[in-house]
């Protein structure tokens, strides 16, 4: 199984396993090491703090000469991230650079959930209520939060 794998992909599995992000944790399926179970715990001084949110991160055949697919397995109310939990992130869309590896991605989500952005939306909806009523936003994502984050 590993042998087919790429020695990049190989290396970055190793570096996430032994040298882990505070806060996130990635580990390959058994069955797939293209696919990741990720875990990231919300950031705290923002909405999703206590909150522990599953991600699955899979890497094309192309990587890294293409983004991985990342997407939150979590119900999570965020302007950047849909129903689906597809993620409005530049760095999975048209600023991907084969430079940056899993870490960075999973790094740059965290942070995304520190400092939601309306102004580039996913979530239309969410986006409005982020931008006409802060407070309440705030107020929805921390019950969202507490009743599927657990």
């Amino acid at each position: 199984m590993a042998a087919q794998l790429p020695r990049r992909i190989i290396k970055e599995t190793q570096r996430l396993l032994a040298d882990p992000v505070p806060g996130i944790s990635a580990n390959p399926d058994e069955t797939n090491a293209r696919y990741f179970h990720v875990m990231i715990a919300g950031p705290e001084d923002s909405p999703f703090a206590g909150g522990i949110f599953k991600l699955e991160l899979f890497l094309p055949e192309e990587y890294p000469m293409a983004a991985p697919k990342v997407r939150f397995m979590t119900k999570i109310y965020h302007p950047n991230i849909d129903k689906l939990g597809r993620i409005c992130l530049d760095i999975l869309k048209d600023k991907w650079s084969p430079a940056l590896q899993i870490r960075t991605v999973l790094l740059s989500i965290q942070a995304l959930l520190s400092a939601p952005n309306p102004e580039d939306p996913l979530a239309t909806d969410v986006a409005e209520q982020w931008k006409t009523n802060e407070a309440e936003a705030i107020r929805t994502a921390k019950e969202w939060t507490r009743a599927y984050a657990r």
